[in-house]
């Protein structure tokens, strides 16, 4: 059996065989003051068994931890939901009797929650983090919520981890901040102390955790699911949103200044795309394999930390979900929702995944704390929308009116009197029957050991221009990083995923390349990539949902906004008129037209592409504007599309920027030319432009 390095609480060094001893004499306990004798793992059932409840100092750990801010959640503090309906397309009658998956057409209500995770309510939305992905499904059987997140894999394998984790990400407890990022020390210190943690944090190094809108990217259950048929047959599966708009992202400096022009960025993005009719849809996708296909894997699918790439087993697509309602109240549905990953229906069950095992405890337990009640299920937001007959009664905040003299169960009372009673017909399909046994102790299972081979798998799986962006991602979160043994224990890491990722960032940094630490198990080299993994490998085709910015002045020539204007919505996108004032200006033809913003408040980095045609009366008074240069530098260095007005290149002139315009620049002089304009914004960026020269 193998465990993992432990805090680094005291001073560590290294033993033989990559153990870390610890010297210092404080011993860990328990908040009652019992000492723990292992922070790495839960109390188990054999090493792939569940996890038991009896596991005090884990107990103790989480319920310390769910408890620990009133009234704001500890993590996923920023948050937007909406309203919308899932639609079954492929139904799956021969693997679940999951109400919601029986029949082609049946529509199930949600409420999805989006979210960030280490930054408070009122952080920016475009911070470099994980982004939560909850979805609530109100079934004719109770509530299903789906809690996932929009990378698939997670930084831990055992949920005992999981305040240790998070104290760590979240703002240093001595000074307060730094507040929604990970680019400080005690972040890198404990991820350097945990292997397992390498893989996620690839993920979150790359454009996955900076995303342009939460319409343009993935969501995943993460964890290993069943399915459970009518004869309580088991199936394994894993859960996938994918867009139908596809996946993109911004760039880092992109998200620094829309942190800035508008840190409700993504808050806006949803709402907007709602209320104007352009309804967000997702396709829900299964991965479904049997015990046998299980057994031949490569890594554990209990591994929370490890996923199963789409070419060993292809997405099958099950429905769509789309949002199609904004919220009316948002502390009445964004924040009161509570999402409990132990919220399933029949035909859906837990594996034992120890990450997934200590979520479904905590979860519950938390809701306590934020929501002050066990009565939070009648809020309406998390209310099921199929009946509900218990005998629990009273608490705080009762709303409903239980009535009769029965409050217990059994009794002998007859007809309405006696109150609901249990189907035990259901027993097969609401939990699967299977054997437990094994030496009850803390324990990590062996085929949890590989922490660098699916890492190496991610890394492979990018193009040239997203390895780019991942090295940068990690330079400029360990320059943030004091203690220089913090960076030389994460690149030391990282020469077991890669060892020219492992180069680039020691030099990038400026230190010497150290010596690679020790893994757990052999890292696999043989590995394929899995182009599935990469974002840029895929790109959607198309402009839909996207939004073109144009800058106009008075006298604009009208004809060519009006084809910019029919060749947007032909597109499926939007654009928005941006002046010099937010007044608006008078066109080549005499008409008035206002604008969406003003080009001060209205930076390159709010589109997806961007038009500049100004007038020729007009362009030397524009040149002369900061905002207005900065608005093409950037369009230009973030690699937008630029379509180029007759009158544009005095502006371009003033910034260096002329005689540089590329195949990306494209002149639009009259609405013929604009077609061509607008189908290479398809592409979303010009990454062959060469920004350096």
């Amino acid at each position: 059996m193998t465990s993992d390095q432990p805090d680094s609480g005291g001073d560590t060094q290294r033993g033989e065989g990559g153990e870390f001893h610890q010297t210092s004499q404080e011993t860990l306990t328990t908040s009652q003051g019992a000492p723990v004798v292992d922070n790495q793992n839960s109390l188990r059932v054999g090493a792939p068994g569940p996890t038991l409840l009896e596991d005090q100092a884990f107990r103790d750990k989480i319920f310390r931890f769910d408890h620990e801010r009133i009234p704001e959640r500890v993590v996923h503090a920023r948050g937007y939901g909406a309203h919308g309906v899932f639609e079954t397309t492929a139904p799956l009658p021969e693997v679940t009797v999951a109400d919601l998956f029986r029949e082609a057409g049946e529509k199930t209500p949600v409420f999805v929650r989006f979210s960030t995770v280490a930054g408070r309510a009122g952080s920016p939305d475009l911070a470099r983090d994980v982004r939560g992905f909850a979805v609530k499904f109100y079934t004719r059987e109770g509530n299903w919520d789906l809690v996932g997140n929009n990378i698939p894999v997670f930084f831990i394998q055992d949920a005992i981890k999981f305040p240790d984790l998070i104290h760590a990400v979240k703002e240093e407890p001595d000074r307060g901040f730094p507040q929604a990022q990970s680019a400080h020390d005690n972040f890198w210190d404990f991820i350097s102390f945990m292997p397992e943690s390498t893989h996620m944090t690839l993920w979150q190094m790359s454009d996955r955790a900076i995303p342009r809108s939460f319409r343009f990217m993935e969501g995943f259950g993460i964890h290993t699911f069943r399915f459970l048929d009518e004869h309580g047959a088991s199936t394994y599966v894993k859960f996938h949103w994918r867009p139908v708009l596809g996946c993109q992202s911004v760039l880092w400096n992109e998200a620094v200044k829309i942190n800035g022009a508008d840190p409700d960025f993504h808050r806006r993005d949803m709402w907007d795309s709602i209320t104007r009719g352009d309804f967000p849809q997702w396709d829900l996708a299964v991965q479904l394999f049997d015990e046998e296909t299980a057994q031949g894997l490569e890594f554990d699918p209990l591994d929370p930390t490890k996923l199963i790439p789409e070419e060993d087993i292809p997405l099958r697509i099950v429905g769509r979900m789309t949002l199609d309602r904004v919220i009316e109240n948002e502390f009445a549905e964004t924040e009161q929702v509570a999402f409990c990953t132990q919220n399933i229906v029949p035909g859906i069950d837990f594996t034992d995944d120890p990450l997934l095992q200590g979520r479904n405890f905590s979860y519950l337990d938390t809701q306590l704390s934020r929501l002050g009640s066990p009565n939070f299920t009648q809020i309406p937001i998390n209310a099921p929308t199929c009946p509900v007959a218990s005998f629990a009664r009273d608490g705080h905040m009762q709303t409903t009116v239980p009535t009769g003299p029965v409050n217990y169960e059994p009794n002998g009372r007859s007809g309405a009197e006696a109150g609901p009673r249990a189907r035990p017909q259901l027993a097969s399909v609401t939990s699967f029957e299977t054997e437990v046994s094994g030496v009850k102790a803390r324990l990590r299972p062996e085929s949890f050991a590989d922490h660098y081979s699916q890492a190496r798998v991610f890394w492979i799986s990018q193009n040239d221009i997203e390895r780019d962006h991942i090295v940068d991602a990690y330079v400029f979160e360990l320059s943030k990083v004091v203690d220089p043994h913090i960076r030389i224990r994460v690149v030391a890491n990282l020469r077991n995923v890669d060892e020219k990722l492992a180069v680039r960032v020691a030099a990038g940094i400026g230190i010497p390349v150290p010596e690679p630490s020790e893994p757990f198990a052999p890292v696999r080299d043989d590995l394929p990539p899995s182009p599935a993994l990469s974002i840029l490998r895929n790109p959607p085709g198309t402009f839909a949902g996207r939004k073109l910015g144009v800058l106009v002045t008075n006298g604009t020539d009208a004809e060519l906004l009006d084809a910019l204007r029919s060749g947007v919505a032909e597109a499926g996108a939007t654009i928005e008129v941006i002046a010099p004032k937010v007044g608006g200006v008078t066109l080549s033809d005499g008409q008035s037209t206002s604008a969406d913003a003003q080009l001060a408040g209205a930076p390159a980095v709010l589109y997806d592409a961007v038009a500049v045609i100004p007038s020729q009366g007009e362009i030397d008074e524009l040149a002369k504007d900061p905002a207005a240069k900065d608005f093409v530098n950037d369009a230009f260095h973030h690699f937008k599309f630029i379509g180029v007005g007759e009158y544009a290149d005095r502006l371009f002139e003033k910034v260096g920027l002329r005689g540089r315009l590329d195949a990306g620049c494209l002149r639009i002089t009259t609405a013929a030319t604009t077609g061509e304009f607008l189908d290479s914004c398809a592409d979303l960026r010009f990454w062959d432009r060469n920004v350096f020269e």
